[in-house]
């Protein structure tokens, strides 16, 4: 059985959540306080899958994500890397996702193998909404078909034309969720190597490219802003009722995100 690590700060609150959906997908889940792995970062040295939860750790203090994440650059990195260079799968959602884009993890490096020595300059943000307001809704996804994420693979085609949009949604909770490049550079290199995972299909929050999710190069770490760990199942959709059984008899997508996770992660070791 693959294992698995959530971790948790002051202010985060989603890592309930994080942890069921792997424990539903099939791993073995603990969840761990980020000053726990901070004293010891030896112990993400056996295991399969990290999670980064949601929430509003450290109360977004200066913003969000920002003091876990420069926490976790400065003292956990090379943990990180090591778990990274090893195919150690992770996720990030929404805080989470802040979280691995300013602590070096996300986009990744320019290959799938080389993983550098210390964290690399950010060159993507998350920043305030375009409207300057906080959004709590359900919004429609866009999988990207062509993206080597190996958490979002055969979102896609998942469900059938015809209902694709009702089933393919997911929750946000954001006040910083725009996504934004230092260069169109950057997002060309994203779009070229297949890292752009999902995009929403209404761009509420006025991201570029519509971008909501992103992998590194080899597919094996995602960020995104919307919260797959909150809709595990049906009965979380907002009209599950007046969806067709031929729907709602098979997974979720926050559901099958966790799965396709699990399903290519093995013990380490192994």
């Amino acid at each position: 059985m693959p294992t698995a690590i959530v971790i948790k700060a002051p202010g985060t609150n989603c890592d309930a959540e994080m942890v069921r959906g792997f424990t539903l997908a099939g791993a073995s889940t603990e969840l761990v306080l980020l000053e726990s792995l901070l004293a010891d970062p030896s112990r993400l040295h056996a295991v399969d899958l990290i999670g980064f939860a949601g929430g509003f750790s450290y109360g977004d203090d200066v913003a969000s994500g920002r003091i876990f994440a420069v926490r976790a650059r400065e003292r956990l990195y090379p943990a990180l890397r090591d778990a990274a260079s090893r195919g150690t799968l992770m996720i990030g959602a929404c805080n989470g996702f802040q979280i691995l884009v300013q602590c070096g993890l996300l986009p990744g490096p320019d290959s799938a193998e080389a993983w550098p020595t210390t964290p690399p300059p950010q060159s993507l943000s998350l920043t305030d909404n375009i409207g300057a307001r906080f959004i709590d809704r359900w919004v429609g996804m866009v999988p990207e078909s062509a993206s080597v994420c190996l958490w979002t693979r055969g979102l896609a085609d998942t469900f059938s034309p015809e209902h694709r949009a009702d089933a393919l949604q997911l929750p946000v909770a954001h006040g910083e969720g725009r996504l934004v490049a230092e260069s169109p550079a950057v997002l060309q290199r994203l779009e070229s190597r297949g890292q752009i995972s999902l995009r929403y299909a209404d761009n509420f929050n006025g991201s570029e490219g519509a971008i909501a999710g992103i992998c590194d190069p080899s597919g094996r770490i995602f960020g995104l802003m919307p919260h797959p760990e909150r809709f595990l199942d049906w009965t979380r959709h907002p009209y599950w009722t007046r969806l067709p059984k031929s729907v709602t008899k098979g997974d979720t997508p926050g559901l099958t995100i966790f799965k396709n996770a699990v399903a290519v992660a093995s013990p380490v070791g192994v």
